[in-house]
């Protein structure tokens, strides 16, 4: 039978079934996955990091946002026959072209950084009034 006595001990404190030592020993295995997964994480963030400052990756990023705007821009001009759509998709491509040739360690200051945003804002403005004029 269930009684509250078996749970209590006379300080107050819960002591059925060991219940604070499994306690401790998750902790102590949450704290164990917590260092290795924060260790794991820095390592493949710091591996990843010179990988992602490869200029291939901007290059072939940028050929394929040419290739997508190309198509679903020109397509929608041809659907709705809206040109604002293609005219600020271009503008965007446009910068996006220009920082990439600004390079990270030419002493821009990160202007590189900040022309890539306002390309990728301009063509996300875009294709999203290519969606609105087609929708």
């Amino acid at each position: 039978m269930f009684t509250t006595t078996n749970l209590w001990n006379k300080d107050g404190l819960l002591v059925r079934d060991g219940l604070w030592d499994r306690m401790a020993v998750l902790m102590s295995g949450l704290c164990l996955v917590h260092c290795v997964s924060t260790i794991a994480l820095v390592a493949i963030l710091s591996s990843a990091g010179g990988m992602l400052l490869d200029p291939l990756i901007h290059e072939i990023g940028l050929g394929i946002a040419i290739a997508l705007g190309l198509f679903t821009l020109g397509r929608g001009v041809l659907d709705h026959g809206y040109i604002m759509p293609v005219a600020i998709g271009s503008l965007g491509l446009g910068m996006m072209m220009g920082a990439i040739t600004l390079g990270h360690d030419a002493g821009h200051s990160g202007q590189e950084i900040l022309y890539t945003m306002i390309g990728v804002g301009l063509l996300a403005l875009a294709h999203d009034l290519n969606y609105r004029a087609t929708h």
